[in-house]
């Protein structure tokens, strides 16, 4: 066997093993579940009264399903704040409908733009924020889908050193090949990978749930110091390891209904998120070319050929990536079918093309207005 071919043939058995450690992690994580009476009795905190704040932005197919699940937690003591920007926005009559049914719940819609930071989900929530009754807060997104332990389980999740909790998404209910696409970027692939960070100790936070004491995230500077970048959870994974402390993930994720999709409504999606991920962690990023499957496929055929090794070898190392991550799918419940495994293939091959386009420019579109790291501010 010549040197590249051997070369070649360590890079992929690398790449192999850390997929099948991640993948292994995962499985573990989903035997264990969540500890027994662990969300029932509140974890090292109690179950002290919670601010859930939930920045709204126009009308999706899934928000009265996800908004009404604010209302209907098993949670002893919380009140829901939602934050809009604009007065116009049609999303304030299905807050204030929600906010009718459930009069049981305390609940506040609040409605101003206050440009504090360069982020502007941050500056939607500034409100809520500073109006909040509780020392601790859950910054949840509109499109998430909470369980009715969903509170429970965040405020569970706090452990002796930690500083912030968080937890990915996982997509269900992909409506086209599109929406399978997007799941198989969220399941098999990001949250994958957080949570096999998180079982190494290296656990960050992802923005869709981020769980804070409010005087300690004061006291680092709060909301300002986190709106310094456009990423406010890479931002408040810095602030907290920064302060000693730890970013704690929920045992599980939660949900995140899908839907239809359009190719390219994934494609600037992903873009977006890369482009963040590149100016948060621009070391780390350089090794994101690795992710996903192609590299190491690629890299196994080219050592089967060189060597002149059956052919049967290169399929059967693309056949076991592909059908471990199938199992997981299965194992976890999360959406599949022949949609779904043409969508994990199709991911990985937009993976090569996302991280070279991330270097075309800095920045990108959200909702309308362009940002770039540039458009954040040092508050100091």
């Amino acid at each position: 066997m010549s040197g590249l071919a051997l070369i070649l043939s360590a890079v992929a058995a690398g790449l192999l093993v850390l997929h099948l450690v991640a993948v292994g992690l995962y499985l573990r994580r989903l035997g264990r579940g969540a500890p027994q009476g662990c969300a029932a009795h509140g974890g090292v905190i109690g179950q002290p009264f919670v601010t859930l704040l939930r920045p709204v932005c126009g009308l999706d197919p899934f928000d009265t399903e996800t908004l009404r699940s604010s209302f209907r937690q098993d949670y002893p003591r919380y009140e829901v704040i939602f934050c809009v920007q604009s007065p116009d926005d049609p999303v304030i009559g299905l807050v204030r409908r929600l906010m009718a049914e459930h009069p049981h719940v305390p609940a506040r819609l609040l409605v101003g733009d206050d440009r504090v930071t360069g982020n502007p989900k941050l500056n939607n929530v500034w409100k809520g924020w500073q109006a909040a009754g509780a020392d601790w807060v859950c910054m949840t997104d509109s499109n998430l889908l909470l369980p009715r332990d969903y509170l429970s389980t965040v405020v569970a999740s706090w452990g002796p050193d930690t500083g912030l909790v968080s937890a990915p998404p996982v997509g269900v209910r992909p409506g086209n090949l599109a929406g399978h696409l997007e799941c198989a970027f969220l399941n098999g692939n990001q949250a994958v990978l957080q949570y096999a960070a998180d079982s190494l100790g290296l656990g960050f936070a992802q923005g869709k749930t981020l769980f804070f004491n409010k005087p300690l995230l004061e006291a680092a500077g709060g909301l300002r110091r986190l709106g310094r970048t456009l990423a406010e959870d890479a931002a408040a994974t810095g602030v907290i390891r920064g302060l000693g402390r730890r970013v704690t993930l929920t045992p599980l994720p939660f949900a995140q209904p899908i839907g239809r999709r359009a190719i390219a409504q994934v494609w600037t999606r992903q873009l977006r998120w890369s482009r963040v991920r590149r100016d948060a962690f621009p070391a780390l990023f350089l090794f994101e070319v690795f992710n996903g499957g192609v590299l190491p496929i690629a890299c196994a055929g080219l050592a089967v050929i060189l060597s002149g090794a059956p052919a049967a070898l290169g399929l059967g190392y693309a056949a076991l990536w592909y059908l471990t991550e199938v199992l997981l799918a299965r194992r976890a419940g999360w959406p599949l079918g022949w949609q779904g495994a043409v969508a994990m293939i199709l991911r990985d091959l937009m993976m090569p093309a996302l991280w070279l386009a991330t270097y075309a420019r800095r920045g990108f579109e959200w909702r309308g207005s362009t940002l770039a790291p540039e458009t954040a501010p040092d508050p100091a």
